[in-house]
């Protein structure tokens, strides 16, 4: 090997390490700790959604998320489209009539509450968000609707190359999912809390004003023959269960989504199967391989 791609390939290599380091290097500055990658049934080029899990998922949101986050453009009648938690429509206007919806001006010009209809979205839980960082400390809660595809972190050299092959872009659930079971109380030591603050592995600085919201046994899911709940009732599942929901929500037309990139993919490929052979048949013709022959 000459002097001249000895250097060119140790330079090669000293960037590909600076990269390699840099997106560690970056969260360990900021204090972010990467989640774990977890398994989802909508990853991959072939994933979809688990019908049981989002609707269960949707009993976490509204029975925990939804005292304080809003879903704004989340509307009670996609609960029962193709590729969602496909509730029947008679539960669909069960679920709705649970909430109270302002409506109005009535005839004398007042507002009023009723029952929430299918084509209602779903209610804030806040008049504004001044009445919210109220009743918050001064915090803000989040809408959830495309939360999941909102939040991200960095992956860094030479995983997001990888990513690009493994079709892995779930960076979203697996922080969701994280955050949700990250709290520790109490702290670790050398860490001092101000009130209304909680600690939390997987927070950028690891300060969070969210109380923990998940807890063993919160939320009471179906049970199955024997009178026992069909997964556990833990802070893991409820997490994963929620954070999947949330993904939905993000994107509830993923299944399609992939279900017509690989029709694409079928036909780019048959079709260049065909232009090949086309291709060799017009020119097998000629005696000379050209087909301009004289």
């Amino acid at each position: 090997m000459s002097t001249l791609s000895f250097r060119l390939a140790l330079t090669g290599l000293s960037l590909g390490l600076g990269l390699a380091l840099a997106g560690p290097a970056a969260n360990a500055a900021e204090g972010r700790v990467e989640p774990p990658a977890l398994s989802w049934s909508f990853s991959g080029p072939f994933g979809h959604f688990d019908r049981a899990q989002l609707q269960r998922g949707y009993k976490i949101y509204k029975e925990v998320c939804a005292s304080c986050h809003a879903a704004s453009l989340m509307k009670f009648r996609n609960l029962a489209q193709p590729g969602g938690p496909e509730f029947s429509a008679s539960q669909v206007t069960a679920l709705a009539a649970t909430f109270q919806v302002k409506d109005g001006p009535n005839d004398t010009g007042e507002m009023f509450e009723r029952p929430g209809r299918a084509a209602d979205p779903f209610p804030s839980p806040f008049a504004n968000e001044q009445a919210a960082r109220a009743a918050n400390g001064g915090a803000y809660p989040l809408d959830l609707s495309v939360i999941a595809k909102a939040r991200t972190y960095e992956r860094g050299f030479p995983r997001f190359i990888f990513d690009i092959f493994t079709q892995y872009q779930e960076q979203g659930p697996d922080y969701i999912a994280a955050l949700l079971t990250g709290y520790k109380d109490p702290a670790p030591e050398g860490i001092t809390l101000l009130p209304g603050q909680y600690y939390n592995t997987y927070m950028p600085g690891h300060l969070i004003a969210m109380p923990k919201p998940l807890n063993d046994g919160q939320v009471e899911f179906p049970k199955g023959p024997d009178g026992q709940p069909q997964v556990p009732e833990t802070v893991a599942q409820y997490a994963k269960d929620v954070t999947a929901y949330l993904m939905w929500t993000a994107e509830p037309h993923l299944e399609q989504r992939k279900r017509i990139g690989l029709q694409v993919m079928l036909f780019l490929f048959i079709f260049s199967l065909l232009l090949y052979y086309t291709k060799k048949k017009v020119w097998a013709r000629m005696p000379d391989g050209s087909p301009l022959h004289h």
